[in-house]
């Protein structure tokens, strides 16, 4: 019933920025927060950052990404967005937006209910 669809990853050299979009269609649960983790290849899903409709985190930014990273959303066009500062290649991962299942959904995984099929962001050294 929803549709997320993540789109800006790509190849970047250490210290440049990556603006990541997701957008939502279909049963959107609009009012529920949004969220993005990271995966990288034999690594765990990395929870990155959420937002509520209201726009307010809501959990902190992991220490990984803490100062670089800027979550935002635009509810009227269905859309969240990643802003990358900074970039590392310890940030080199599959990127995913996913739908909370309340309103306030935060760093744990299984607190979504929708997944987009990921965007590759690979930093190079």
């Amino acid at each position: 019933q929803v549709q997320l669809v993540e789109s800006g990853g790509g190849l970047v050299q250490t210290g440049g920025s990556l603006r990541l979009s997701c957008a939502a269609s279909g049963r959107t649960f609009s009012r529920n927060a949004m969220g993005w983790f990271r995966q990288a290849p034999g690594k765990e899903r990395e929870f990155v950052a959420a937002v509520s409709w209201s726009g307010v985190r809501t959990s902190p930014y992991p220490n990984s990404v803490k100062g670089r990273f800027t979550i935002s959303r635009d509810n009227a066009k269905n859309m969240v967005y990643l802003q990358m500062n900074s970039l590392k290649p310890e940030d080199t991962a599959v990127y995913y937006c996913a739908v909370g299942a309340t309103l306030y959904s935060g760093s744990d995984y299984n607190d979504y209910i929708a997944w987009g099929q990921g965007t590759q962001v690979t930093v190079s050294s």
